[in-house]
């Protein structure tokens, strides 16, 4: 049976090193069962003053069809349903969530053009909360896609471009919070996944970078 590992380490530059938050770790293992897969995250709080029940969550997922999240040091659920319907011979597809802790849901749906064109649209119940993203794939290689948040009335950039085969290198930025980001990927069967992140806040002073690094690991139970 294949399962898979993913580990997490974040670390914020600007906050002093002594601080508790100024860096976390968490870990997922995912396992498929029949159609379903199972996935059990825990991160650091879990540790913290000994073993605890701090920071563990799980999950069910039927890739395509639904997730079901459990957090269970906070009781709370998390439900995503996903669907895929034909409009006009073009793929639409519909994704609903619902947190349960602060009652939000948030309908999303994304239309694909063609091989090149995505739009994608998402909106919270009940808020002004939404954004309309386009998304241009040029030479199949180099991906375009800004987006306008209607709650914040302001745009969002991004830039993402495929080097070396398996590796994707991405630059975003939000005018909104004046946070650019930075990011490499990579997703290879024979070499491994992982990623790793840098955001600046430009309207700081210090311009110090957050840092995230990921990566996944697959093997056989």
């Amino acid at each position: 049976m294949k399962a898979s590992l993913k580990g997490r380490y974040d670390y914020d530059l600007q906050k002093p090193a002594a601080a508790a938050a100024a860096a976390s770790a968490a870990s997922t293992l995912a396992f498929p069962v029949g159609d379903l897969k199972l996935r059990a995250s825990m991160t650091d709080a879990a540790f913290v003053g000994g073993p605890s029940l701090n920071g563990l969550a799980l999950a069910v997922e039927k890739p395509g069809s639904f997730i079901f999240d459990y957090n269970i040091p906070k009781q709370d659920f998390r439900f995503q349903f996903m669907n895929t319907i034909r409009l006009k011979e073009k793929p639409l597809n519909l994704t609903y969530i619902h947190n349960r802790g602060d009652n939000r849901t948030i309908l999303e749906g994304s239309l694909v053009l063609d091989s090149a064109n995505k739009v994608s649209v998402n909106h919270a119940l009940g808020s002004k909360n939404g954004k309309l993203k386009y998304s241009y794939v040029h030479g199949g290689v180099t991906t375009f896609e800004p987006c306008y948040d209607l709650g914040k009335n302001a745009w969002d950039f991004a830039v993402s471009r495929r080097v070396y085969g398996d590796d994707v290198v991405r630059a975003s930025y939000q005018t909104s919070n004046q946070l650019l980001g930075l990011e490499w990927s990579r997703n290879s069967k024979t070499s491994g996944c992982f990623k790793v992140s840098a955001t600046f806040n430009l309207a700081e002073e210090a311009k110090l970078p957050k840092l995230v690094a990921e990566s996944t690991w697959n093997f056989d139970m």
